[in-house]
């Protein structure tokens, strides 16, 4: 076995899925699931349980995940160590984000990362911003753009970029552009496009649980983007927060309606565990990573 297949290994680990890691990997899921099975013939145990609609780890295959993280994990080390200067900070960063957070959160930071440690690699995985903190919880990536959670946790450190409403967004060419009255007579003038999980999906569930309202819900998805793609095709209203709307593709493309105080605002900004723990060159990145969260101004 080699770096490369210990590698690939990985992401087929971390995502559950060969189609989205041989995509990781620019390769094809056949070659990819080749790699895996020769990987399993060395080893001399099945590392994966698979079929046509889901990929397991095998307890054989989470003990091969351990060892194939430490291994990649020491050979990016010591090649640093034996290739860079050792004042230089510099290694994969990976950061989870959704696409709105890519073109509105994201840059200032990357911008001032950049110019102090330029030799920090930047690996950024998008999804959900439900996702973001399981991803940073359990060590997927070393920091996520996310909605800070409200109740807060002990093992999470969380940097403030801006605050935003939730709204109700419209497709400019659909039915639900002219929507009047109070949130709960907006609520029940359309049909709504939600989010499955999150945060705006606790605070949306708890409000109409009070004023006893039953929603009309054509379609729940993940992801912002998700939720405006089906709400452009007419079939709603989607909650999403503000910022979403006010840059980048969605721009001008949906009209506003308030969902008013009751649903408040999202604090999005940066989250990553508190402790700085890892090897002494992520420990470093982290160091770096927090310095630079520090200079960063709030939206």
């Amino acid at each position: 076995m080699d770096f490369y297949e210990l590698d690939s290994f990985i992401k087929v680990a971390e995502t559950l899925r060969f189609s989205k890691a041989a995509d990781l990997r620019n390769m094809s899921p056949s070659a990819l699931s080749r790699m895996i099975a020769r990987l399993e013939e060395e080893v001399g145990a099945p590392l994966l349980d698979r079929d046509n609609r889901k990929v397991l780890l095998t307890e054989q295959g989470k003990k091969f995940l351990a060892f194939a993280r430490d291994a990649v994990t020491k050979k990016r080390d010591l090649t640093m160590e034996f290739s860079q200067a050792k004042d230089t900070v510099s290694g994969d960063l990976n950061v989870y984000a959704s696409v709105t957070a890519c073109y509105t959160i994201l840059p200032p930071f990357i911008k001032e990362l950049s110019k102090k440690y330029p030799a920090i690699r930047l690996s950024v995985q998008t999804g959900g911003e439900s996702g973001a903190f399981n991803a940073v919880k359990e060590g997927r990536v070393h920091l996520a753009v996310a909605a800070i959670p409200e109740e807060g946790n002990a093992a999470i450190e969380a940097t403030s970029v801006i605050k935003t409403p939730l709204i109700y967004a419209a497709s400019a060419d659909g039915p639900w552009t002219k929507l009047y009255g109070s949130p709960q007579d907006i609520l029940s003038s359309a049909p709504l496009v939600l989010p499955k999980t999150g945060l705006a999906r606790k605070r949306f569930d708890k409000w109409i649980k009070s004023r006893n309202v039953k929603p009309r819900i054509a379609a729940e998805t993940e992801g912002n983007e998700a939720l405006l793609a089906i709400a452009q095709l007419g079939l709603g209203i989607a909650l999403v927060p503000r910022i979403v709307l006010e840059n980048g593709p969605y721009k001008g493309k949906f009209v506003i309606h308030e969902a008013g105080n009751a649903l408040g605002y999202y604090d999005v900004g940066f989250i990553r565990k508190k402790e700085i723990s890892g090897t002494k060159n992520e420990r470093k990145i982290l160091t770096a990573v927090n310095e630079v969260l520090s200079a960063i101004p709030a939206l």
